[in-house]
């Protein structure tokens, strides 16, 4: 908790950039970070009717999803390929996440992803009448995370 009479720092959420091993021509436009959960077991003990005893198992580290415009780079389709392709080892990547402050000088926070590799790729929605950008979507598991 801050002293007081100190202000809380809140900063915006779109200064970010997302570094992906071997793979420079994507700018992401939004990111979701896992969600963390934690599985528990749920243990009845015999008499005791005023609770259930829950205890952890294990972690459940989520996924990460990038979003980005589609350019006439196949990069991402190709890293999401070498998994259909059962190349997994070679599709492993180190995936870091970098947030800064308004003046993008400042790092504010950092993720990096270890051994991610894509398990979802999604294409554009395409409609004549819209304007919008085509959006392509990646979803990545990883074997763990660390925060800087």
């Amino acid at each position: 908790m801050p002293p007081v009479g100190k202000p809380i720092e809140i900063h915006a959420g779109f200064r970010f950039v997302v570094q992906v091993d071997n793979i420079n021509t994507a700018a992401f436009t939004e990111c979701t970070l896992p969600r963390l959960q934690v599985e528990t077991e749920d243990i009845k003990e015999g008499g005791l009717n005023a609770y259930i005893h829950r205890l952890p198992v294990r972690v459940n580290a989520g996924t990460v999803t990038l979003k980005h415009g589609v350019t006439k780079s196949d990069e991402l389709l190709n890293w999401y390929l070498q998994v259909l392709q059962g190349q997994i080892k070679n599709a492993t990547r180190n995936v870091t996440l970098i947030i800064f402050d308004s003046t993008r000088k400042v790092q504010i926070a950092q993720w990096a992803f270890n051994q991610a590799y894509p398990i979802r790729w999604g294409g554009p929605t395409l409609r004549t009448g819209d304007s919008a950008v085509a959006i392509e979507e990646l979803e990545l598991a990883h074997r763990g995370f660390t925060v800087v």
